[in-house]
């Protein structure tokens, strides 16, 4: 239950009669009601208020729910100065120190001012409404938002705000709960007008049926609400910090598990993979031959990683590497955006394409093929190459190329191709986890659009196991986020 179902839950016992006890002693309503009736026919003989149509009795299906003996129900128009005349002022009469009352004062479901305003820190044009304190004031547009209050002090409103009096021996407070019941709240809001401002008509609520106790009672409902209130704001703090835990725990422990991965915590080691330099080395001898085959091209030699490089201790038989080390070639796309199109023959890769999950193919755009050859003779992604988003709002995205079919790329992507011993995912996964991830935003720069360069990629430092244990940690991350995602989800 949230706390505001936990607070309805409150005020729907208390004007049901089930959150105190009923006490002979006290009176009835009956008996309140006459004195209610007193007091009004004496303001309709002094001038007062003006004496209105009798409003129709209450028949028995307008009555929502039992009430104890000693209630009775009543209308709003037959207890309270609802739809009488407002009491309008003009600018003219405005002055400076007037407390001015607008709807933004007031915060929705507790009713609390939130800012007081005079009139001279306001641009007051047209008629308002002037208020005095002790009457209740109802905001009737939107009344969902439970915009009820009794005035502290006198004022001027607008007149969407309707301010009124209660006759006779009240308790004000003991009002405002029930108007901000979810009977009141449920009932109002299904007869509402207007779609875009919905108000409450002067109709409706004088003909509102209401459940009125005796005064005592009144009080002690009240006296009730207040002793449990802070109990209730206590609970929603709680509630609050388990929503946040909750809504953080499977984002939390996404990264926690990434975490785990790449330190070599999630899957055991196994001597008979091998060691992460006993791979490192084939990689070497692959990269020489590719080298000698004129398919690569000879590097200066990246410099030894040092102990300050080294984030974390990783497991006898892994190593650090640099990024550079372990890829056979890491470039990007054009750095000229070329002309494209919704239709043509080669698919046009930006940033925004590349997601999670690999490629999303929705809104891309081609190029033709003496731009696609132009731009792939430098840059030839091919499906199970890793690509990285270096530029904008979203670098650091990094997936995996899905698709079959070569396609040109904007600069605002690095493809990394690998060498046979890396596992695409598990880079990918190095590169998603907090760590790393937190390593390349830190490192953008630019005016405009920031980013990274392909310098900044090429010598960073990840963990390196052996082959097989690649894809272990892989398959076993696969199993706990998909876990993790099940829990975002709910």
């Amino acid at each position: 239950m949230t706390p505001q179902e936990l607070k309805n839950s409150i005020l729907q016992l208390a004007i049901q009669g089930k959150l105190v006890e009923q006490r002979p002693e006290e009176g009835t309503a009956q008996e309140l009601y006459a004195q209610i009736q007193a007091e009004k026919q004496r303001l309709i003989k002094e001038g007062k208020i003006k004496k209105e149509k009798p409003l129709p009795e209450i028949t028995e299906n307008e009555k929502p729910f039992d009430i104890p003996d000693g209630w009775m129900w009543v209308r709003l128009g037959d207890i309270s100065s609802y739809g009488q005349r407002k009491e309008k002022i003009s600018a003219s009469e405005i002055t400076d120190n007037m407390w001015s009352l607008d709807l933004e004062d007031i915060e929705k479901e507790s009713g609390k001012i939130v800012s007081f305003c005079k009139a001279s820190e306001r641009k007051i044009t047209g008629d308002k409404v002037r208020f005095h304190k002790e009457q209740i004031l109802y905001s009737k547009l939107r009344p969902y938002l439970k915009k009820v209050l009794v005035a502290p002090a006198d004022g001027i409103c607008s007149s969407e705000i309707v301010p009124f009096y209660l006759y006779g021996k009240q308790n004000l407070y003991y009002w405002v709960c029930v108007l901000k019941s979810p009977y009141v709240d449920s009932l109002i809001n299904s007869v509402t007008y207007g779609v875009k401002m919905p108000r409450v008509g002067t109709e409706t609520m004088l003909n509102l049926v209401v459940p009125l106790p005796p005064l005592a009672e009144q009080k002690s409902i009240v006296a009730k609400i207040e002793e449990l209130l802070p109990l209730v704001d206590r609970y929603e703090q709680a509630w609050t910090k388990l929503e946040d835990f909750n809504r953080r725990f499977p984002e939390d422990m996404k990264k926690s598990i990434l975490q785990q991965a790449i330190q070599g915590k999630l899957v055991e080691q196994r001597p008979e993979e091998g060691t992460a330099q006993e791979l490192y080395e084939q990689i070497q001898i692959e990269k020489q031959r590719l080298i000698k085959e004129g398919k690569l091209k000879k590097e200066k030699p990246l410099p030894e990683i040092t102990e300050e490089e080294k984030p974390f201790e990783i497991p006898e038989g892994w190593m650090w590497v640099r990024i550079g080390d372990v890829v056979s070639k890491i470039t990007d796309g054009t750095h000229h955006s070329p002309p494209n199109s919704e239709d043509g023959e080669y698919k046009y890769i930006t940033a925004k394409n590349i997601k999670d999950s690999g490629i999303d193919l929705k809104n891309i755009t081609y190029v033709s093929k003496a731009i696609h050859d132009e731009i792939y003779s430098r840059c030839n992604p091919d499906k199970g190459d890793v690509l990285l988003i270096k530029d904008g709002a979203t670098t650091g995205v990094v997936t995996v190329n899905n698709i079959e079919e070569p396609f040109s790329m904007l600069s605002s992507v690095a493809l990394l191709k690998l060498t046979h011993g890396i596992f695409a995912w598990y880079l990918v996964y190095v590169l998603r986890s907090n760590l790393f991830y937190k390593n390349i935003r830190s490192q953008m720069k630019g005016t405009g659009i920031t980013r990274i360069t392909l310098k900044q990629i090429v010598p960073l430092a990840i963990p390196l196991p052996p082959f097989d244990e690649q894809k272990r940690i892989v398959e076993r991350l696969e199993e706990l986020l998909a876990v993790c995602e099940r829990l975002k989800q709910k």
